[in-house]
């Protein structure tokens, strides 16, 4: 869904840190320290080695359990890792997918897809086996078996046209966000209008939260017959800016000279009408 990307707004009060306390805090010993320390570094986007380094370290944390066994620190990390850039973290986030927090799971496969190296390809795809079947929600778990959103947006990402019979069927999954990765990784991989028309198909929903991910994932994938759709759509404006934003620049790295076409135009004038 990548709603996550649309807002830096994570709940986490903003406390005021130097790079040097931060990566300090980070491989210290409080653990709401070395938490806050790891989402710091990434809101910030801090690319100096030794905190690259320091974060590549908290994806192995021991010490920050929760008392149903999770593990908040590397979840913290994995998901500033995807924001920095450096694929010297995709070897570690690798293991992560194995990991038993669900949560973990699921923030190292959204930062491969971000990190971009397709080595990670192999290794997400089994996150799939067993298609549909074994992707029903379980009875009395909060979670299903695998974040099948994330891998399946991390493989669209990376382009993977191999997973594409692996992934296509889920479309039919009963949860909505699940679809909608779906629909964005098929267009993604294929580039077939029908998966994107999905997704505007999903601004018209009942649920502001579901209008909201269909919102990320258009402007993800840049789909620009979904410019007017996403201007109209009942949410609010900052994000709808955000998703034109997306197709925007999807458009201009298309254009070779650089030239503002008909069409770049027009989204301009519908994020000028949302200011």
């Amino acid at each position: 869904m990548g709603i996550d990307d649309l807002s830096e707004d994570t709940g986490i009060p903003n406390k005021s840190l130097t790079i040097e306390e931060a990566i300090a805090d980070l491989n210290g010993e409080d653990r709401g320290s070395r938490y806050y320390a790891a989402w710091w570094l990434g809101r910030f986007r801090v690319r100096q080695p030794e905190a690259i380094s320091a974060l590549i370290a908290g994806l192995s944390d021991e010490g920050d359990r929760t008392p149903d066994g999770g593990y908040p620190l590397r979840r913290n990390a994995a998901r500033a890792l995807g924001k920095l850039g450096d694929v010297q973290a995709v070897p570690k986030l690798i293991e992560c997918l194995k990991c038993e927090d669900f949560y973990v799971r699921e923030t190292a496969a959204e930062a491969l897809g971000k990190l971009q190296d397709p080595v990670a390809i192999p290794h997400l795809t089994p996150l799939l086996a067993g298609g549909l079947a074994a992707a029903m929600p379980i009875p009395g778990s909060p979670t299903l078996a695998q974040p099948y959103d994330a891998v399946i947006e991390a493989l669209g990402s990376l382009q993977a046209k191999e997973a594409i019979p692996l992934i296509e069927p889920f479309l039919e999954h009963p949860q909505d966000l699940i679809q909608y990765a779906t629909a964005r990784a098929m267009y993604q991989l294929t580039e077939k209008p029908m998966y994107g028309d999905r997704l505007i198909q999903a601004l018209e929903g009942d649920k502001l939260q579901l209008r909201r991910a269909a919102l990320s994932d258009l402007g993800a994938v840049g789909y620009l017959n979904a410019a007017d759709a996403i201007a109209q759509t009942l949410a609010e404006n900052s994000l709808k800016l955000i998703a034109l934003k997306g197709i925007l620049e999807h458009q201009v790295q298309k254009t070779a000279d650089k030239s503002l076409s008909s069409e770049v135009i027009h989204v301009l004038e519908l994020m000028d009408s949302l200011l």
